[in-house]
C-alpha cells in the first residue's frame, strides 16, 4: 500500500484536501489526476472516513491495485498502441503503398496510435476521477 503523511487543508463533506510533500516519483504516477501541485508540494483529494479536521496531520493511503492500474494506464497502453500502430502501418505500407516505403507508414501509424491513446487515457482519467474507488483514503489521524 502506498502511504503518505500530510496536513489537512480543507474539508468538504466526505472529502478532504491533504497537503503532502512532492516526490520525484510523482512525475510518472498513474494517480496524478487526484493531485494538485502547490508551492510546498501537492494537495491530494482524499476520502475522509476518520473525519479529520483542518490542520491535523494524517496518514493517506492508495490501494496497490489503483496504483498498478494507473501505472499500466500511463506506461502500458501508450507503449502497446505505439507498437501495434507500427506493426499495422508496416503491413499496410508493404501491401498497399509500396512506392512510399513501409517504414515511413509504420512510423506515422505508430505515432498516430500513440497520440490517439493519450486522448483515450485523458477521457478515461476524467471519468475515473469521479469514482470513489480510485481515490486515496485518510486512514488515521497522526497528530491533532
Amino acid at each position: 500500500m502506498m502511504e503518505e503523511t500530510g496536513i489537512v487543508t480543507k474539508t468538504e463533506g466526505i472529502m478532504a484536501k491533504v497537503a503532502v510533500q512532492k516526490r520525484g516519483t510523482c512525475e510518472g504516477c498513474g494517480a496524478r489526476g487526484v493531485c494538485e501541485t502547490t508551492e510546498g508540494g501537492m494537495e491530494i483529494d482524499a476520502l475522509n472516513p476518520v473525519q479529520a479536521k483542518v490542520g491535523q496531520t494524517v496518514k493517506v493511503s492508495i490501494k496497490p491495485s489503483t496504483y498498478l492500474k494507473g501505472t499500466m494506464l500511463v506506461y502500458g497502453i501508450p507503449l502497446t498502441a505505439l507498437i501495434a500502430g507500427a506493426i499495422i502501418g508496416k503491413n499496410i505500407g508493404e501491401t498497399y503503398m509500396k512506392e512510399t516505403g513501409s517504414d515511413l507508414i509504420a512510423a506515422i501509424a505508430g505515432f498516430g496510435a500513440l497520440i490517439i491513446s493519450f486522448f483515450g487515457i485523458k477521457i478515461w482519467t476524467r471519468k475515473a476521477e469521479t469514482k470513489t474507488e480510485y481515490k486515496p483514503v485518510i486512514e488515521e489521524i497522526i497528530k491533532e
